[in-house]
């Protein structure tokens, strides 16, 4: 029994753990039928052929087997006790060694099955069992795909995400247009990144880990030159630009991933698990920042690129370079963090990745080399110091109200309600005060020193973090003051509140979020659509909400002409079983729509070509294209002209 006890372990660390198997490693392989009894009704046949010296065991709740058991994906699938053919066999198992009643060889058994909901084209099922031979006992579970429908093409037509009537190239109107602005839109977004990146770099650079190299690396290269003062320059510019190049190599993985799928860093950003392992991993660092512990990468990493510094001119700088990067990682990981989930988070990851990973560089880089060309200039530097650890806890605040923006995408893209925009601007509030408190000295971290004056440069970040603190209180309350302009993007909508709100629309807006359902409204009211491409995480499309949309110019025109058709392409809420399918795009890729988030991204690269939010298109009731999408379009009379032309086009028709 002691053995059976060890593999009643094994069978209770599998359940637990939702260990997945290769086809190859299971002992039956098994084929299926299905037969249609009557209206959403269906019987399903399993016949299982067991590899030769194993047997399955019936179930017995004394021993803890489940025998075989069938998993639906939905809790509307009503299936009755399965029917085995066949009486099993008494063996004295040498496993439980006692007789057990097992199937060997062959297994048939069925199940009728009943869908309460609409009848979907196939299911994917799951048939857990607990197979075992004279040495080994090994619970296993296969999935099994059952077409229920074989015009499945049917189900993809009817979902009409593709619509023949939308013409991009030739609307009916020639005003606005990504062709006129998003080169503009997408180098200025580029810019502006790397601006992030290049201001994230010299934060770095006043991190204990970084700043007191300065010195130290410029003096090596100055003195190791001897009277070569050109040599030792050329040595410290080479530095500089291994530094910059290995942050942009950290880059490249995720231009091949945009290539394989463009929506695939979009699926990146919004991915719940991930969401939430950032939020642990920047509570992870705040803490490592305000002291309490430190986060290194492992030292025998560090020590083989320290031992390969000396190997060559070229290759000994590329590695001191590379041991820079490694042993300031405990400082400049987080802020790395940050500047990768930013750049997932926004339309053009990949480039935008690379953009900031290259002003983080860079600004990481250029002090090596100036201070080699003007070394005097190390004079003025000053010194080590408690300065250095403020800086680090300073940074700690700003990654705990951080953490919050990717709890917040979880919370959103899985409609959870946890993080609501009033709850996520109190922990702010509070963190404010924190930090305001910690700068005026009344708070101390471990390593800490007291302040017995306050230097004017802290006396005006604490003042800016109290006011700043003061600015987000009237985000709390339920007024036309709860729209906070300068951290528009980072908090929930101003939808997703604590207070009632009237309906799930934006500012009040005539909307819907399914396409469908938004052109019978435009039908019956004699109105165009609105069509907005828009996400949960999408950091632009509420900077658009909260600044544009939310003026009276704007607002009052959307609210009187259009029907809002808002549709969220990183919906993570599974569609009903008889609305998922496999749809085959016009490039013949074959893709797998089972959210809601699934169907619209793909109608929108189906429809616009195109994967970026927010974009914005406006249709007539016989889906014709108005004028051309545009994107984000932070200039309030600009987007008021695309409208108005958008609704002037539909009026003369």
């Amino acid at each position: 029994m002691q053995k059976a006890f060890l593999y009643f372990l094994v069978l209770l660390l599998f359940t637990s753990s939702g260990f997945a198997q290769s086809a190859d490693s299971l002992h039956v392989k098994w084929t299926t039928s299905v037969q249609k009894t009557g209206d959403s009704k269906f019987t399903f046949r399993f016949s299982g052929n067991i590899n030769d010296g194993w047997h399955l065991y019936k179930a017995n709740a004394d021993e803890g087997l489940g025998g075989i058991t069938v998993s639906y994906p939905d809790s509307s699938i009503k299936a009755d006790a399965a029917q085995v053919s066949g009486n099993p066999m008494n063996i004295t198992d040498p496993v439980f060694e006692k007789l057990m009643l097992v199937y060997s060889s062959k297994i048939d058994f069925s199940q009728n099955v009943t869908f309460e909901g609409n009848t979907p084209s196939k299911i994917s099922i799951k048939l857990s069992y607990e197979a075992a031979d004279k040495d080994n006992f090994i619970p296993e579970e296969q999935s099994i795909e059952l077409v229920l429908d074989s015009s499945s093409a049917l189900t993809a037509t009817a979902a009409r995400l593709l619509i023949p009537s939308i013409d991009l190239k030739n609307p009916v109107a020639d005003c606005g247009g990504l062709s006129t602005g998003n080169f503009d839109a997408a180098s200025s977004g580029l810019m502006s990144i790397f601006f992030l990146g290049f201001i994230g770099g010299l934060i770095a650079l006043l991190t204990p880990c970084v700043f007191p190299m300065i010195p130290l690396t410029v003096s090596f290269f100055t003195k190791k030159s001897g009277s070569n003062k050109g040599k030792g320059i050329f040595h410290a510019f080479l530095y500089g630009f291994f530094i910059l190049l290995i942050y942009v190599l950290l880059s490249l993985p995720f231009h091949f991933l945009d290539q394989l799928n463009p929506e695939i860093l979009n699926n990146i950003s919004t991915n719940v698990y991930l969401n939430v392992f950032f939020f642990a991993i920047f509570v992870l660092f705040a803490f490592s920042f305000f002291g309490f512990y430190e986060l290194t990468l492992p030292s025998s990493i560090t020590n083989k690129a320290d031992s390969k510094s000396s190997a060559g001119t070229l290759i000994g700088i590329f590695f001191m370079a590379l041991t820079l990067a490694i042993v300031s990682f405990s400082c400049t990981g987080p802020i790395l963090g940050s500047l990768l989930a930013g750049s997932l988070s926004r339309d053009g990851g990949a480039i935008q990745l690379t953009m900031g990973m290259a002003g983080f560089g860079l600004a990481l880089a250029l002090p090596f080399a100036l201070f080699a060309l003007f070394p005097n200039w190390l004079n003025s530097l000053p010194k080590s110091g408690g300065w250095l650890n403020t800086v680090k806890v300073v940074l700690g605040f700003l990654e705990l109200g951080l953490a919050l923006k990717f709890l917040s995408n979880a919370d959103l893209v899985m409609h959870w309600g946890l993080l609501k925009r009033e709850v996520f601007i109190g922990i702010w509030v509070l963190l404010g005060i924190g930090l305001t408190l910690y700068l005026f000295g009344k708070i101390r971290f471990p390593h800490d020193s007291p302040v017995k004056k306050l230097h004017p440069f802290r006396l005006s970040l604490a003042v800016i973090s109290g006011l700043f603190t003061l600015y987000l209180i009237p985000g709390l309350t339920n007024t036309s003051y709860a729209n906070r302009p300068l951290i528009s993007g980072f908090p929930p909508p101003l939808s997703h509140s604590i207070y009632q709100q009237k309906s799930d629309c934006l500012l009040g807006l005539n909307c819907t979020h399914d396409y469908e359902e938004g052109l019978k409204m435009a039908k019956a009211q004699n109105k165009p659509m609105l069509i907005d491409f828009t996400g949960y995480a999408c950091v632009n499309c509420r900077r658009m909400e909260e600044n544009v949309w939310s003026q009276d110019e704007v607002l009052s025109l959307m609210k009187e002409n259009f029907i809002v058709v808002s549709l969220y392409v990183d919906d993570k809420k599974k569609l009903p079983l008889d609305q998922q399918f496999t749809y085959t795009t016009r490039d013949g890729v074959k893709k797998e729509i089972k959210t809601v988030g699934d169907k619209w991204a793909t109608f929108e690269t189906e429809n616009f070509q195109n994967n970026a939010q927010p974009l914005y298109a406006i249709l007539d009731t016989n889906e014709v294209l108005m004028n051309h999408p545009v994107d984000y379009t932070p200039n309030v009379d600009t987007y008021r002209n695309w409208l108005q032309c958008g609704l002037d086009t539909f009026l003369k028709k």
